[in-house]
């Protein structure tokens, strides 16, 4: 079983049963919705409050724990930080899942091309999944 408390020790965040429930669910069911997390809550937590959800979010974002994907068209979802890959994003049924790509070619043809100084990159491809084809 994974160690959430140490997960959010590591990253000098404060261990509350808010936090670890929702990096158990993140960590669960990988990228979720803000409403969806604040639903899987309320069963475990009745009187949270989707207030609660947002800050204790937004301060594992602030300390680079978790990322925000924001999605077009959609709810923006987070993820737990991991090495930095790409989302696949069906556009009938909206699953999301990650896919590992070199973007390096990119990045440098990116960045020559605009005069930019690039730090990061989001990336989202959208399609049809195997499922609803």
């Amino acid at each position: 079983m994974m160690n959430y408390s140490g997960l959010l020790k590591e990253y000098d965040l404060k261990v509350t049963p808010q936090r670890v429930a929702i990096v158990e669910e993140l960590y669960t069911n990988g990228h979720m919705n803000i409403d969806d997390l604040y639903k899987k809550l309320l069963s475990k937590f009745p009187s949270v409050s989707l207030a609660t959800i947002y800050k204790n979010i937004n301060a594992m974002v602030e300390k680079v724990f978790l990322s925000e994907v924001k999605i077009p068209n959609a709810k923006s979802v987070y993820e737990l930080v991991k090495a930095e890959h790409a989302h696949l994003v069906c556009s009938s049924c909206g699953h999301i899942e990650d896919i590992v790509l070199d973007v390096s070619t990119i990045f440098s043809e990116a960045s020559q091309n605009s005069g930019f100084k690039l730090d990061s990159t989001d990336i989202v491809l959208s399609g049809t999944c195997p499922k609803c084809q």
